[in-house]
């Protein structure tokens, strides 16, 4: 088992404040100051979670099932979604939700990469819709590998994995940000 920084060391109090700031971007939709967050070559991923029974005789080890994802994004992907939030063709998204990302359980750990920093969080995500009664939440861990970028003097987002925390989403769209 890994140990976690302590949370008086700078980096881990850094890589707080970047989970912070970002769900920040997120709520109030700032989707392109969101996307500065991230490095060239991000990969954000969300499987897709698979329950079985312990007797089943199931390899464990393939859940999530590789190619089984929600999404697997790159910086082109994630920029398109995030250009296309401002047209009219975002049906989704129209009119926009309300969002309030909750970030919590945030450990640090070293990376063996100099430079980079492995960080577990976990967000609920409520969701509410135009005049619909019934609003969403979304639980999730998550696992991020955060690069320090010279040229900018801050952290940058360079992979996150998205666990969700249910099997089947009772999201209506996976239109949002996690």
């Amino acid at each position: 088992m890994r140990k976690s920084l302590p949370f008086n060391d700078i980096r881990h109090l850094q890589a707080h404040q970047f989970l912070v700031d970002e769900a920040y971007l997120l709520d109030a939709q700032q989707y392109e100051a969101w996307l500065d967050t991230m490095t060239d070559d991000i990969r954000y991923v969300m499987p897709v979670r698979v329950t079985t029974a312990r007797g089943a005789n199931v390899d464990r080890s393939l859940f999530p099932k590789p190619g089984m994802d929600h999404f697997d994004e790159d910086k082109y992907s994630l920029s398109q979604r995030v250009a296309r939030m401002g047209t009219e063709h975002v049906w989704a998204e129209d009119p926009p939700s309300r969002l309030r990302h909750f970030i919590t359980n945030v450990r640090t750990f070293e990376s063996d990469e100099p430079g980079h920093l492995i960080v577990e969080s976990a967000e609920l995500l409520f969701r509410s819709r135009g005049d619909v009664n019934e609003s969403a939440l979304l639980s999730c861990g998550r696992e991020d590998v955060l690069r320090w970028d010279g040229g900018t003097d801050s952290w940058k987002l360079a992979r996150r994995s998205i666990f969700v925390d249910e099997s089947v989403l009772r999201m209506q769209n996976l239109a949002v940000f996690l």
